[in-house]
């Protein structure tokens, strides 16, 4: 769902991850029409890290018990 989000409305996307002043520069980023593209991609590779960074987080503290 939130690739989705990424692809449809960059700028969102970074809300719903906790970085909200990522998501104003992505929609002003977004705001022209060439723009569009670069936010995307930025809002995807974003998502990514998290997930990642959410998997890391997950395997430390099942190993701190």
């Amino acid at each position: 769902m939130r690739l989705i989000l990424a692809l449809l409305v960059p700028w969102l996307q970074f809300f719903t991850i906790g970085r909200p002043v990522a998501g104003i520069v992505c929609l002003v980023l977004q705001v022209t029409l060439i723009g569009w593209i670069p936010a995307a991609i930025w809002s995807v590779y974003a998502l990514s890290q998290y997930t990642t960074d959410q998997k890391i987080a997950r395997i430390r503290s099942s190993s701190r018990t």
